[in-house]
């Protein structure tokens, strides 16, 4: 199997002033906690089966017992945390797992788990010390040997990635995630085929693993068999309804396979909303161009041409929300910064330890006009997880509130932690082209790119721009024909 270039060192330019890493890392010395006795290790247990059943209630109890009976241990606050996770208490799983950890320093599952948080909160690139500690208390742990392999090849290490899955296999032969990752790796170098077998030796996505069925969607559509990938990615979708990358995936796989008139009844309203991508916009704009209602696809296709922004939307109120939050998004949408303010703090008061509610209380003090106070929601939702929709709102309230520079150093971090999110790669070269900066703005979209982000119009327009200022006559050539490809006629140049 060969493998593109790695794109870390590339990216890792970015940022040569960025040397910390967000939080404490791990102590490689200490010893695990001591052993329980049997009856304090059979409450764990039954709270462990009670929380893989999906019965929170018992296995809290369980574990209130076990706490109460037996002394502490790494074994008890590893659950305690499993358990506030499973309960939407971000923050209080934080601070179980590090209770755990002072325990048991070495005890490896405690570290893989504070690995997975320190990745969703800051990035595979701070994750990895984490992964690499927990590979060292137990080296043979397929779970652990997995996620490190997932983790360095997100922070773009492919090298280091191939390396890791081939230690998967040398532990676990017959694991599944084995051919699933050396799946991920032949896909990202453009070896289809060969990914394509890897996935199907997996039967990771007939199994229904997420994001087995997502690249397998992605080699579909990539190959050009545009219904296979509609008809997993619908079934993705039913599972995964707010998964915005699948929904744009979906309604690109509808388009390619000349369902026109279906996507526009499946996904014309939400184009609509100020909060869809400028790709669904755009895909939704096309399925009504080849419908022949141009005045549908003007508004879309302007909005697709838009350019990049930060700034943050109302989101709509959609079926399925918790009833609080409906009504706290409605507030926002109806431009009620007041009522939405006063809802906010009693959700932060209902649901203190939950990441959820202090984004969305955020929001509503970033409405309000209070963008300290946002600021300091948004932190304590990125304590537990920083997906690129919070760091794209904190990155902006940073700039509005007049600290440019901490807004630019948390967006290059960002992509640097998370090198495979399209969105947040063409933000950060918009950054560098206000600079002047079309060297790196080059390396950022051509990623970007290679992530499947090349029919997107604003990174099309911008890489032909940065071609045109480094002169590159192949690549301004290249460019220019692709953005004529997306670009509708009443929008093009006269």
């Amino acid at each position: 199997m060969t493998c593109k270039r790695d794109v870390a060192a590339a990216l890792g330019a970015l940022l040569l002033a960025l040397t910390g890493c967000s939080g404490n890392a791990p102590d490689s010395g200490g010893a695990d906690g001591g052993p329980d006795s049997q009856a304090h290790l059979r409450l764990l247990a039954d709270a462990n089966a009670a929380m893989g059943e999906g019965r929170l209630n018992d296995a809290a109890r369980l574990l209130d017992d076990a706490r109460r009976k037996g002394p502490e241990s790494p074994e008890l606050w590893l659950a305690i945390a499993r358990l506030r996770l499973r309960g939407g208490e971000h923050l209080a799983a934080v601070a179980a797992a590090d209770r755990a950890l002072a325990l048991g320093p070495a005890y490896a599952p405690a570290l893989l788990l504070r690995a997975i948080m320190v990745r969703d909160a800051h990035g595979a690139a701070d994750a990895l010390v984490w992964f690499a500690a927990a590979r060292k208390a137990d080296g043979d742990n397929p779970d652990i040997l997995a996620e490190y392999a997932a983790t360095l090849g997100d922070s773009g290490q492919a090298t280091a990635m191939l390396a890791m899955v081939r230690e998967l296999a040398r532990a676990a032969p017959d694991d599944p995630r084995v051919p699933y990752l050396q799946a991920v790796l032949a896909a990202r170098g453009g070896e289809l085929a060969l990914a394509r077998s890897l996935l199907t030796a997996s039967a990771m996505a007939e199994q229904g693993v997420p994001a087995a069925m997502m690249l397998d969607a992605i080699i579909s559509l990539e190959q050009g068999n545009a219904d296979s990938a509609a008809f997993t990615l619908e079934r993705l979708a039913a599972r995964q309804p707010a998964n915005s990358r699948v929904r744009d995936l979906l309604a690109k796989a509808m388009l390619a396979g000349g369902r026109a008139a279906e996507l526009v009844e499946r996904f014309g309203a939400q184009a609509a909303l100020p909060e869809a991508s400028p790709y669904l916009a755009m895909l939704v704009a096309r399925a009504y161009e080849r419908l022949g209602d141009r005045a549908a696809a003007a508004p879309l296709l302007a909005r697709a041409y838009g350019g990049v922004s930060l700034a943050p939307v109302p989101l709509a109120v959609q079926d399925g929300l918790p009833g609080p939050t409906a009504s706290l998004r409605r507030a926002l949408s109806e431009g009620k910064a007041g009522t939405a303010r006063q809802q906010a703090a009693a959700l932060r008061e209902r649901f203190p330890a939950s990441a959820d509610v202090a984004s969305l209380s955020g929001d509503a003090l970033l409405a309000a006009g209070d963008t300290q106070a946002a600021l300091a929601d948004y932190a304590r939702a990125a304590t537990a997880r920083r997906p690129w929709a919070l760091t794209r709102k904190t990155v902006w309230a940073f700039s509005r509130s007049g600290n440019g520079q901490a807004a630019d150093l948390l967006l290059a971090r960002h992509v640097v932690g998370e090198t495979e999110t399209a969105s947040a790669l063409i933000a950060l070269a918009a950054q560098r082209s206000a600079a002047a900066d079309w060297a790196r703005v080059a390396i950022l979209l051509d990623h970007a790119v290679a992530r499947g982000a090349g029919h997107d119009p604003a990174l099309l327009g911008l890489r032909l721009r940065a071609a045109q200022a480094l002169y590159q006559p192949a690549e301004m050539e290249r460019f220019a024909a692709l953005l004529s490809q997306v670009r509708p006629r009443s929008l093009a140049a006269h």
